[in-house]
């Protein structure tokens, strides 16, 4: 038993190690694509691609039907699974190319932007080349080969970069922004093809698919649940306002989306499959959620309340004082996204537990919170309905806690115990680093000194409070570092 938790332990220490420089890697390559492209694009242009993005990704949920989930979960894993997967993800997805082929020219109606027609045909095809990565995406999860998904997303993002930047070099606008989505993920199904040992066959048989949907159903259910929960504000602001407003908010969700999204997907990569190893023992699976949760809070409250602080002079040193209206919008969305990587955990617990109803009703319930209280604060503009959103997500969370105390014994105190301690003390450091920074007047010196004042204090206080977790990290950072080629 003992050599068995060992290779587990392993495989999530070489996991997460993969996972952050997979999440780390492919932020800063979206943070050095996303600053060129806002430099060369307008507002408008990224609030017109902006208004169909839901529509994509409810596209790309309903295609995958929940069944990558759902592959990762099966105890004895055999071929048939994976083609069956493949073949009715590859028949939905063209399917819904068609049905939404149609309806584009309805979208560019209820968004009165008549190039929305031909611009969402064309985006649309990329959840076509997306359906038919999901499989071999499954295959390279359950067996945490998160250093070929780390290389895979790093050459698609590198080369749909260089396509959008080139682009919009030349002029093409929101083109260059939609041509990026379809390169990306046709290079990423290129990829995964490449780095796994699976490639579906002729010979189909969707027994496994009719056996997986009672739990596959319910996972896309939540899935597109919670694209319209994270992306509702979009489709109502492009329907209430200006392209302009759109593109602003738009740009805010992006750059703290791809804050938070560090730590999401950090833990992502191992989450479902670790926690489903150990699903037979309540008190094991706590002891590593908890270790999770604190792994989670030590990087999440710092870098999201960081960004909040440092928002106003890396906006404007990074994409230009034309964007400056975005800035509040993003400082809001930062408290909230502090918050946003304990829903993977939780959603991971509850998918690996194999309590896809229990993950669909708690989003169920949040996009009803959501679109309610967003509508009630739209007469008071665009900054109350960020508020809004920012208060349900972060309150929410609460919910999730209740039913995973429910279902493995996990109590809300020792949650507290695990997270509140780098919250508070993630807040107390920001806001010291505030106040001694607050006389500096040249934004680059302000930026750099509010980023060094903030890192070594937290780091110095983490030391002497002798925290256990970043003893763990800088253990294994140095064994990787000194580790020795097997011959």
């Amino acid at each position: 038993m003992r050599d068995s938790g060992e290779t587990l332990k392993e495989k999530t220490a070489g996991g997460l190690f993969w996972g952050l420089l997979n999440s780390g890697t492919t932020q800063l390559l979206n943070l050095i694509i996303g600053i060129f492209t806002a430099r060369l694009l307008s507002p408008g242009d990224y609030g017109i691609v902006g208004m169909i993005a839901i529509f994509s990704l409810i596209a790309i949920n309903l295609q995958d039907s929940g069944f990558g989930a759902a592959l990762v979960n099966l105890k004895n894993i055999k071929h048939n699974d994976y083609n069956a997967v493949f073949w009715f993800n590859m028949a939905v997805s063209l399917t819904l190319y068609g049905i939404l082929f149609a309806c584009a020219p309805l979208i560019a109606l209820f968004f009165h932007q008549p190039c929305l027609t031909s611009l969402s045909r064309f985006v649309f095809v990329a959840f076509i080349f997306s359906a038919l990565g999901i499989a071999p995406n499954a295959y390279l999860t359950r067996n945490l080969m998160v250093k070929q998904k780390t290389i895979i997303a790093i050459a698609a993002l590198s080369i749909s970069g260089v396509v959008a930047i080139t682009m919009a070099l030349k002029g093409y606008g929101y083109w260059s922004l939609a041509t990026q989505q379809v390169v990306y993920n046709a290079t990423i199904a290129i990829g995964r093809y490449v780095c796994t040992r699976w490639h579906p066959t002729l010979d189909v048989n969707f027994t496994p698919v009719r056996q997986m949907f009672g739990f596959s159903v319910k996972v896309l259910i939540t899935a597109v649940l919670t694209s319209i929960s994270n992306n509702v504000l979009t489709v109502i602001l492009g329907r209430l306002f200006p392209k302009d407003d759109v593109g602003n908010y738009y740009q805010a969700n992006k750059w703290s989306a791809m804050a938070y999204a560090l730590i999401a997907n950090t833990v992502a990569q191992v989450a479902q499959p670790v926690l489903a190893q150990v699903n037979d023992e309540n008190e094991r699976q706590r002891r590593v959620f908890r270790k999770m949760l604190r792994f989670t809070a030590f990087l999440s409250f710092p870098a999201m309340f960081g960004l909040a602080l440092v928002a106003p002079q890396l906006i404007i040193i990074a994409i230009g004082d034309k964007w400056a209206q975005c800035i509040p919008l993003l400082q809001v969305l930062c408290i909230s996204g502090a918050f946003m990587p304990f829903y993977t955990i939780y959603q991971h617990l509850f998918l690996g537990r194999g309590q896809s109803n229990i993950y669909m009703w708690l989003s169920a319930s949040q996009i009803v919170l959501v679109i309610t209280s967003v509508l009630a604060c739209s007469a008071w503009g665009i900054h109350a309905m960020v508020v809004a959103f920012a208060v349900i997500t972060i309150l929410w969370l609460l919910a999730w806690q209740m039913m995973a105390q429910r279902e493995m014994g996990l109590r809300l105190g020792q949650v507290l115990r695990d997270t509140l301690p780098f919250m508070v003390i993630a807040a107390v450091v920001v806001a010291v680093t505030g106040l001694l920074t607050a006389w500096i007047s040249s934004l680059w010196m302000l930026l750099v000194v509010r980023v060094a004042v903030a890192s070594i204090l937290y780091y110095i206080i983490m030391r002497l409070l002798h925290v256990q977790i970043v003893d763990e990290c800088l253990d294994f950072v140095r064994s990787r570092l000194h580790r020795q080629p097997k011959h």
